[in-house]
């Protein structure tokens, strides 16, 4: 197990100034002469580009935006103890609440598919290569790699939430480690731009993907005519996608805001229609101390019972909004400053990432906290939903979802409630 514990992950944004979205609704048809098309999407109307901005004369524009995303290591993460006897997946609080050890005797998500569009998957790690369609997988980038990750891991993490293949015998569990995951590459190392997400979100439909899963984003953006194009072209992408049977799931972000009432800027993708907006939840004390652990496998349940806060506590980093969030899930905690001898890594989320071994990524297990890691939760959930559900709509499985939820009475941080998928998959949708 690998002892890396990561902060909470923040993005940062910027337009570019050689890079553009044009909508092609409507455009010449020399719109596109001179230019280096990047990505054309005919099935949205729109197109990526390079070039200079004097070039767009005469066509409906907006600029490109920049993401990086910021991975800070802390350098003491506890003291790394493992408290007793057990497998990997009885570090995992979030799979234990989740109860998907009862789930998975009812479904494991057979026949379906998840797109994760974000920095790769490790294609060699033990819990990811039985369930990584590699053919389906793609690179978005340009940078001449392939789906497998340039220097980021956080997308190795969001996989394996949710489809960590637990029949090895020595790893982790995901959600849904039954369905089809395919892994959509959008960063170069820690940067990406909305150009090619959108051009992942398309080709997640297209794919038939049942859930595209987005464990990114950028805030705040002005909600103005300048992202005016951007955001109708992330919109025009989830609509294209609903049609095609694709559910989209975002990551709320990790600004700790509330999104109802910061005024004229916007959170995207999140914000955008047709995407589920999930905001983050974890515990406070799991497993410090080795409270309630006993020294035998049976006992670990009652790490839960010495809690100093539950698992379905709003994390700190989490943005809100009553109207900005539509469920809550566990994304796990970040403590402001880490107790000396506790460890305070567990209230976070253990799954697969990658060490490097001299020029090598080597397989590992670490521990995030992020909505990046609540969104897989759901994401993982809306395909179990849908494998006992195959006729079901995105939108039915959204409402499903959302009907199913815990109301933990906690509106501005939770919407219609916290993940609960015993009940989603317990309860049939009625067609």
């Amino acid at each position: 197990m690998s002892g890396l514990a990561l902060t909470t992950q923040s993005v940062s944004a910027s337009s570019t100034d050689d890079r553009f979205m044009i909508d092609l609704e409507g455009a010449s048809d020399d719109a596109l002469s001179g230019l280096s098309v990047v990505h054309q999407l005919d099935q949205i109307d729109i197109a990526v580009v390079e070039g200079e901005e004097s070039q767009m004369s005469g066509t409906r524009y907006s600029k490109d935006v920049e993401m990086e995303l910021n991975q800070a290591e802390i350098e003491n993460n506890g003291n790394g103890d493992e408290p007793g006897p057990h497998k990997l997946s009885q570090l995992q609080w979030d799979k234990q609440v989740q109860g998907t050890k009862w789930i998975h005797r009812a479904t494991r998500g057979e026949g379906t598919r998840v797109s994760v569009i974000d920095s790769g998957a490790f294609e060699d790690h033990p819990d990811l290569t039985g369930v990584l369609n590699t053919d389906l997988s793609k690179n978005f980038t340009g940078d001449g790699g392939d789906y497998n990750p340039i220097i980021s891991d956080h997308g190795t993490h969001v996989s394996g939430i949710i489809a960590g293949d637990d029949t090895n015998g020595s790893g982790i569990v995901g959600t849904a480690p039954g369905t089809d995951l395919v892994a959509l590459r959008v960063f170069t190392g820690p940067f990406t731009t909305f150009g090619d997400i959108i051009a992942a979100m398309t080709h997640a439909a297209d794919i038939e993907s049942d859930v595209a899963n987005m464990s990114l984003g950028a805030y705040p953006l002005p909600d103005n005519a300048d992202t005016a194009l951007l955001q109708e072209s992330i919109e025009r992408a989830t609509d294209y996608a609903n049609d095609q049977g694709t559910l989209m799931v975002a990551a709320a972000g990790n600004n700790g805001v509330n999104l109802d009432t910061d005024g004229d800027v916007i959170s995207l993708p999140n914000e955008a229609d047709n995407v589920m907006s999930i905001s983050a939840t974890g515990p406070i004390g799991y497993r410090w101390d080795d409270k309630g652990n006993g020294r035998r496998i049976r006992n670990y349940h009652a790490a839960f019972n010495h809690l100093d806060e539950p698992t379905t506590t709003p994390a700190p980093y989490t943005n809100y909004g009553e109207e900005a969030i539509d469920i809550s899930a566990e994304g796990g905690n970040a403590v402001p400053s880490e107790p000396e001898g506790e460890n305070w890594q567990y209230d976070m989320v253990l799954s697969t990432i990658f060490e490097w071994d001299g020029d090598e990524m080597a397989p590992a297990h670490g521990w995030k906290a992020g909505t990046s890691m609540a969104a897989p939760q759901v994401s993982a959930a809306a395909a179990l939903v849908k494998s006992v559900n195959p006729d079901a709509t995105p939108s039915q499985i959204r409402d499903h979802l959302e009907a199913t939820a815990e109301d933990l009475g906690q509106l501005a941080y939770s919407g219609e409630g916290h993940l609960d998928i015993h009940a989603a998959v317990r309860r049939k949708i009625d067609n």
